[in-house]
């Protein structure tokens, strides 16, 4: 199939924005669309493997839904997607099913490997290109789509799985799922860095391609983890010193660049150096993607969070975190709401039913919203990354918001951290002890920072914060914590041993154990 030619391409965009700006001006029935969302998921699903052994039929109610169907992880689920890649028909999703996305393993370390099927993929392009009409309609225009888009991610590339044979079976990062879900007009006309930098797996040789192809092309939007982004950010930089054609900025060598999409970690840590590399016409906006799916994306200011794809094909539902427990997830479906049962302020799991058969599945996402017409929320964490281990409670995004809080009052520049827990040894048997922060700033603020001053600030504001925090640093379970100030690169070597350097790979920001805490602890002595 031949793409349109660009002319027909912004006349479409132009068109598009216009009716997406009605739409979002004057809404549209979220709760409707969930509801026949959800029916027609729940028909498709019956009809499988996964559907029979849940109780699944096409007649049941939502009620029914409720009670009959258990909620799932991706580890009771694991069997039937084995089955699947070997090419079994009917498991989750009626037919069979050759694609599977990698998810980064952020929590676990461990990719899992989710299904990816026609519907899911027709999904996946539906949502992708809505949230680029969120973007154009809150900019009033279609001009994004003059130049070329610049995506920063894994590698496109799809690995043949040889467990599957004779039946083929290919897996890749989310970055393959986007790829392939761009519609030939878009690939044509927007795509960068093309699909051959795209398929390249090293990720330092990657950015040098894509720093040598795209040097002069016309980028007005440019998408990916922040993080990552401000490693292209530099590379491009040092080239351009290497030409004797020193930037400041970004919009110095793509005047035309008006857009960042990003997605994958809180922005907050890294929002001040984004705004100084990029340019000042540069608009952020935020997506929130999974390799289950799609989930939200910025419609209005980012203040007012981001608003849920509830007609993208996805089935949410949300199980208050009050009632959380991974211990006895299959007895807590009746706990669980559709979108018209949510209350903003509530932190919620967040469950998905999709088109490729994951039926109330637990994605291990913490949201809150802060509106419910139309439906907007923020990401808060991950179930599992929190700190917890003295009844606490303290999420994610409070001890990323509180860093960043910190920080930005002293002009310290955040290059990555992590906390975790110091327990303590009591005489009572009462599990006791501290938080150990591993900060890594970079060089060169007016300001020298110490760890003694940073952890009082942190203390005192987390206190403020987080009553449960406060409680136990009253009543002495929690001391007050420590701040472990590391060298430069102590964050990057423990990524690239744990092979999560580039791509859609994230540092895990809290947990309640250990586990990163000593490996870091280790690589720190090193650099000592």
């Amino acid at each position: 199939m031949s793409a349109l030619p660009k002319p027909l391409v912004l006349l479409g965009a132009s068109v598009r924005t216009a009716v997406t700006t009605l739409r979002l001006r004057y809404g549209s029935d979220a709760v409707a669309a969930q509801h026949r969302t959800w029916r027609a998921l729940v028909g498709r699903i019956a009809r499988t493997v996964h559907g029979r052994a849940a109780h699944l039929d096409a007649g049941l109610n939502y009620a029914q839904f409720q009670t009959r169907v258990p909620l799932q992880t991706y580890e009771q689920i694991a069997p039937l997607i084995e089955r699947m890649k070997r090419g079994e028909a009917d498991m989750l999703w009626p037919g069979q099913c050759s694609f599977y996305a990698l998810s980064a393993g952020t929590t676990t370390g461990h990719p899992k490997y989710l299904p990816v099927t026609g519907e899911m993929m027709a999904h996946f392009r539906r949502a992708t290109l809505a949230a680029g009409f969120y973007y154009t309609a809150r900019a009033g225009h279609a001009g994004v789509f003059r130049g070329r888009h610049l995506f920063l991610g894994g590698s496109i590339a799809l690995a043949s799985l040889p467990e599957s044979r004779p039946f083929e079976a290919y897996a890749g990062d989310l970055s393959s799922i986007v790829a392939f879900s761009l519609p030939v007009w878009a690939e044509t006309h927007l795509y960068e860095p093309g699909t051959e930098i795209a398929r390249i797996g090293d990720w330092d040789a990657k950015i040098k391609a894509i720093t040598e192809r795209c040097w002069q092309r016309d980028i007005t939007l440019l998408a990916g983890t922040p993080n990552w982004l401000l490693v292209l950010a530099e590379a491009l930089r040092a080239r351009a010193r290497s030409h004797q054609r020193p930037i400041g900025q970004l919009q110095e060598l793509w005047p035309n660049l008006e857009c960042l999409v990003h997605s994958g970690l809180p922005l907050g840590p890294f929002a001040d150096e984004l705004r100084q590399v990029l340019g000042p016409g540069v608009h952020f906006h935020e997506v929130y993607t999974a390799a289950e799916g799609f989930i939200a994306a910025q419609d209005t200011d980012s203040s007012q969070g981001l608003r849920l794809m509830a007609d993208a094909g996805l089935f949410f539902e949300f199980l208050p975190m009050r009632d959380y427990d991974e211990a006895r997830l299959a007895g807590l479906g009746a706990k669980a709401v559709p979108l018209e049962g949510v209350k903003p302020g509530v932190d919620y799991a967040l469950l998905l039913t999709t088109p490729a058969g994951l039926c109330r599945y637990v994605l291990g996402d913490v949201v809150r919203f802060l509106a419910t017409k139309p439906p907007r929320l923020i990401y808060v964490g991950r179930t599992k990354l929190q700190l917890r281990a003295f009844g606490e409670n303290v999420s994610e995004k409070e001890i990323t918001d509180l860093l960043t809080g910190v920080c930005s009052r002293h002009g310290w520049q955040i290059v990555n951290f992590h906390t975790a827990p110091i327990f303590a040894s009591s005489l009572t048997g009462q599990t006791r002890g501290r938080h150990e922060w591993w900060v890594e700033l970079k060089p060169g603020t007016i300001e020298t920072p110490t760890g003694p001053v940073l952890a009082a600030e942190l203390d005192r504001e987390l206190q403020h914060l987080n009553a449960d925090y406060a409680a136990r640093r009253k009543n002495g379970i929690l001391e007050p914590p420590v701040v472990r100030l590391v060298m430069p690169g102590v964050f990057e070597q423990w990524m690239r041993h744990r092979a999560r350097w580039g791509g859609h790979h994230k540092m895990p920001r809290c947990r309640s154990d250990r586990e990163i805490a000593d490996e870091l602890a280790q690589l720190a002595r090193f650099h000592a």
